[in-house]
């Protein structure tokens, strides 16, 4: 498996700029920059280009509907050309939260946005004129004197599209038309059914097999002495599912409840989003299960992560996409070095 991670450049710029070249050296294979609703992920990846050398740098993700299809493509054209074909466009959907409540752009049809954005994206990178007439997006604008244009600018190195999507029709979407799956809230155990079976339904459609695309799975990594740091490891964790469980997302959508709710966990995920959305955090993160937290991390004893690192391997992961612990930067980088290390081992 290749080894990967995910920053975000607003949570202290000097010091995940120090993260990432220092991962670098360490070996990691990819570096994903998150846009999330902080800083905005194309400047921070034209920083680091500049900052590294041989390490592929991707956008994950940045969100659909926030910028036209044919800004996406000049984004990722131009990062690309910086980093001498070092980038990966990550794209995905994000949630009407984000979407409406921060940018003001309706969340409606995001399964046409995100095809249609794709579709748009790679005729921009062919080099030719621009003309497209889809159900969400028409270049040029009808109506006016505008007649197709090329951009003034080629890509000159291939640029991998992946997806970062949860849903069945997502997941069907990704496996017909990306290189790649940027995945989350996976359990190894029940991804057949959760995420495998509409993904390779997706390949099929496009004449592909799973060699086609990229899995690339991410989680928490951190290390624990022995089996008491494990327990309150765990116990710390809790509160942070249970947001994901109950605060992701809007009061009618939350696809990362729903994908847990695939995998096992229906009841416990409706308690948790009732019990968060009324109000009572600590009730929501109580009901959250030791099983799920480990189910869904790499967090244990050295022997416990490298066992679970098979797991995932055997499940179908490609890419490891690490987030490793620490309450320093010097932790975090000792925390990913034995993590890329034990990936090797596997």
């Amino acid at each position: 498996m290749r080894t990967a991670t995910t920053v975000e450049a607003s949570a202290g710029f000097g010091e995940v700029a120090d993260f990432v070249v220092e991962a670098e050296k360490l070996g990691l294979d990819i570096c994903w920059v998150a846009e999330a609703w902080g800083s905005d992920g194309p400047s921070a990846l034209g920083y680091f280009a500049a900052r590294t050398e041989r390490m592929l740098l991707g956008s994950g993700i940045m969100q659909v509907g926030t910028r036209t299809p044919v800004a996406v493509a000049q984004t990722a054209i131009t990062l690309s050309n910086l980093s001498g074909g070092r980038f990966l466009l990550g794209l995905g959907a994000s949630g009407p939260q984000v979407i409406e409540g921060l940018h003001g752009v309706p969340f409606a049809r995001p399964l046409a946005r995100v095809r249609e954005t794709v579709e748009i994206v790679r005729r921009v990178l062919g080099g030719g004129k621009i003309s497209y007439s889809g159900e969400e997006f028409t270049i040029p604008l009808a109506g006016g004197d505008a007649v197709p244009m090329r951009l003034s600018m080629r890509a000159e190195h291939d640029i991998p599209v992946y997806l970062a999507t949860l849903s069945p029709a997502m997941l069907r979407l990704t496996g017909e038309i990306a290189d790649g799956w940027l995945g989350t809230s996976f359990v190894p155990e029940g991804a057949g059914d959760a995420y495998f079976a509409h993904l390779d339904e997706g390949l099929a459609r496009s004449g592909r097999t799973r060699a086609d695309l990229d899995v690339c799975q991410g989680a928490e990594v951190a290390f624990a002495p022995d089996e008491d740091a494990l327990r309150a490891m765990v116990a710390g964790r809790k509160k942070e599912l249970a947001f994901s469980l109950g605060g992701m997302g809007s009061a009618s959508t939350n696809f990362y409840n729903r994908a847990y709710s695939r995998q096992g966990w229906a009841e416990v995920a409706a308690e948790v989003r009732n019990r968060w959305q009324a109000g009572d955090r600590d009730g929501a993160a109580a009901l959250v299960t030791d099983e799920m937290v480990l189910g869904t991390t790499l967090i244990g004893t050295e022997p416990m992560v490298r066992e679970r690192l098979r797991v995932w391997r055997d499940a179908g992961v490609d890419t490891v996409r690490l987030y490793p612990a620490g309450d320093t930067l010097d932790a975090r980088l000792a925390t990913l070095a034995k993590a890329i290390e034990l990936v090797r081992s596997v």
